[in-house]
C-alpha cells in the first residue's frame, strides 16, 4: 500500500527531526520505531499490560511547561504524535555516558535477561523528573526518601530479576542536575500537535484543529472512530486487527479539555487524561481520589480518559460506578447542538448508550456540594492494574444518625452500569446502623444480573456485593470513632 500525505508527517524522537515516512495509517508508534532501529521498546503484549514498549512524550505540564510523560508505544498510532516529541530508551543515556536512572538500575542488579528494563527505564525517568517530585518526602512502602511513587512502575512486568532490586534502584535516584537537558527541557512548551492527515489506501487519520470539525466530520462521515488515549483502539487494532477507514484524533482539543472546580459543579473535559484530572482535583474529590490509582496502571492512565471510559459502553469500565455515585451528568454535542443527560439514563444496553452516532462526549459534570462518606471498592484478582469482577461506588449522606441521601453505582453485575436503586430506598430515611446496613447488604446481593466468566462466579459477585456494604459501613463509623 502507498500512503499519501496532505502534509509531511513528522515528529522529533531523541532530539531528532524525523519523517513519519510511508506507512499504514494504523503503524504503532512501537513498530515505527523497531523498524527505525530503536529497538529498546520491545513488544510483550501488545495490550498496555507490560510496559515494555513505554517511550517518552512531551506534553504540556501542570506545574511546569512541559512533562516528560510515559505510554506504551504499542497502543499509540504513530500518526497521533505528528508534530510532537518523543524520548526512547535510547535517548536518555548511552554506554559511555548513562543516564541516571540507568546508572541505578545497573549497578543495582536491577536487570537480567533486560526485555523489560527499557521499558522499565522510561517510565522510572517519567517519575524522576515529575514535577513535584522531592528528596525530603517521607519513606513508606510506596514513597522513598527521595520521594519517588512507586504506582509509576506499576504498568510495568519483570519477569526474571524481581523487583526488589528495581524499587532499590528507584530510590537511589538523586534530583536532576542544573545542566539535565530533559529537565531543563521542561521550562519550554511542548510542541503543539500537527493537523495530521494521513491515507493508507483505505484507511485515514485526521487530527482536526476544531472541535466544529471534529463534529462536521461525524456528521458527514458515519462510522468515523474516534480515538484520544487509543489504550482501547490500540487494543482492538493489534488483538482483533480493527482497522478503522477514518480515526479522528481529538485528544488534545482545547474544547475538550475544560476543567472546572466551581461552587455548585466539577466541570472535566472528556478529553483530559486520568493521570491530569487526578492531579488538576488534589484530593478533592475523594471519591474519584479512590477509583484513580485502582484504574489499570499509570502508564495508562497517562493516556486513557473519562469520554473515552464511558464512550465504550462497557459495564465493566471502572468511571461508571463512581460517577453514577456522584450523579454525574454528561454533555454531548454534535452540529446539532449540546445536550445534558444524567449518566443513570446514559447507558441503554450492553456497550449500548443514548449518544447519537454523531454526538461526542464533550464534558463530564459532578455536581457540589458532595456527600460525605464516600468510597470506591474494586474486586478484581489483583489490587492494582486489573479489570474489575464488580466495582462499587458509594456515595451517603447521614444526618442526624438517619441517611438522607444514598447513591450506590454497579459495575460488572448486569450488561450496563447502574444505580443499586432497590438498596438505596431500603437505606434512605432510615436509621445509619448495623442492623440496617444488614438488612440492606442482604438487598445489595440481588441487584443486577451478575453472571458467570473467567473473572468470577454469579454467585462470588452477588456475595462480594453484600460485603462491599458492610465493608463501606465498617469504614465510615471507623472513620468517624
Amino acid at each position: 500500500m502507498t500512503t499519501q500525505a496532505l502534509r509531511a508527517p513528522a515528529l522529533k524522537v531523541n532530539g531528532e527531526d524525523t519523517a513519519i515516512g510511508d506507512v499504514p495509517v494504523h503503524t504503532t508508534v512501537l513498530d515505527w520505531l523497531r523498524d527505525r532501529g530503536l529497538t529498546g521498546a520491545k513488544e510483550g503484549c501488545a495490550e498496555g499490560e507490560c510496559g515494555a514498549c513505554s517511550v517518552l512524550v512531551a506534553r504540556p505540564g501542570i506545574d511546569t511547561e512541559t512533562e516528560w510523560t510515559a505510554v506504551n508505544a504499542c497502543l499509540l498510532p504513530v500518526a497521533s504524535l505528528d508534530g510532537q516529541e518523543i524520548v526512547t530508551s535510547e535517548g536518555l543515556g548511552s554506554p559511555v555516558a548513562l543516564h541516571p536512572v540507568q546508572q541505578e538500575m545497573a549497578v543495582r542488579g536491577g536487570s537480567q535477561c533486560g526485555f523489560c528494563t527499557p521499558g522499565f527505564i522510561c517510565s522510572m525517568a517519567a517519575e524522576y523528573y515529575r514535577p513535584g517530585r522531592t528528596t525530603s518526602a517521607a519513606n513508606d512502602h510506596e514513597h522513598g526518601a527521595n520521594g519517588f511513587d512507586l504506582h509509576a512502575l506499576s504498568g510495568n512486568l519483570c519477569r526474571c530479576t524481581g523487583y526488589r532490586p528495581i524499587r532499590d534502584a528507584a530510590y537511589a535516584l538523586g534530583d536532576p542536575t542544573e545542566n539535565d537537558a530533559l529537565a531543563v527541557r521542561r521550562n519550554s512548551p511542548p510542541p503543539t500537535p500537527a493537523a495530521t492527515g494521513m491515507v493508507t489506501g483505505e484507511a485515514e487519520f485526521v487530527r482536526p484543529a476544531s472541535l466544529d470539525e471534529v463534529l462536521g466530520l461525524l456528521a458527514d462521515r458515519p462510522g468515523a472512530q474516534v480515538v484520544a488515549g487509543s489504550t482501547d483502539l490500540g487494543v482492538q487494532v493489534n488483538i482483533f486487527g480493527s482497522r478503522p477507514p477514518l480515526t479522528v484524533a481529538i485528544d488534545q482539543l482545547a474544547e475538550l479539555r475544560e476543567f472546572a472546580f466551581g461552587p455548585d459543579e466539577v466541570r472535566l473535559g472528556a478529553a483530559l487524561t486520568l493521570t491530569e484530572i487526578e492531579r488538576r482535583l488534589a484530593g478533592r474529590v475523594p471519591l474519584l481520589g479512590q477509583m484513580f490509582p485502582q484504574f489499570a496502571s499509570r502508564l495508562i492512565r497517562n493516556g486513557a480518559t473519562i469520554g473515552g471510559n464511558l464512550g465504550t459502553g462497557s459495564p465493566i469500565g471502572d468511571t461508571p460506578p463512581a460517577l453514577l455515585a456522584l450523579d454525574a451528568s454528561i454533555i454531548l454535542a454534535s452540529r446539532r447542538g449540546e445536550r445534558s443527560v444524567l449518566l443513570a439514563d446514559y447507558f441503554t444496553g450492553y456497550r449500548q448508550t443514548l449518544k447519537a452516532p454523531d454526538e461526542l462526549i464533550k464534558t463530564i459534570v459532578v455536581p457540589l456540594p458532595l456527600a460525605p462518606l464516600t468510597a470506591f471498592h474494586k474486586i478484581a484478582k489483583r489490587r492494582f492494574d486489573d479489570i474489575s469482577s464488580v466495582a462499587i461506588g458509594y456515595a451517603v449522606e447521614v444526618v442526624d444518625g438517619v441517611v438522607r441521601q444514598a447513591r450506590i453505582g454497579l459495575g460488572g453485575v448486569a450488561a450496563t452500569p447502574l444505580r443499586a436503586s432497590a438498596t438505596e430506598e431500603a437505606v434512605i430515611g432510615q436509621p445509619w446502623t448495623e442492623h440496617t446496613v444488614r438488612t440492606a447488604a442482604a438487598v445489595m446481593a440481588g441487584e443486577g444480573t451478575p453472571m458467570d466468566d473467567h473473572r468470577a462466579s454469579a454467585s462470588y459477585r452477588s456475595a462480594m456485593l453484600g460485603q462491599s456494604l458492610l465493608r463501606f459501613y465498617c469504614a465510615a463509623e471507623g472513620a468517624s470513632a
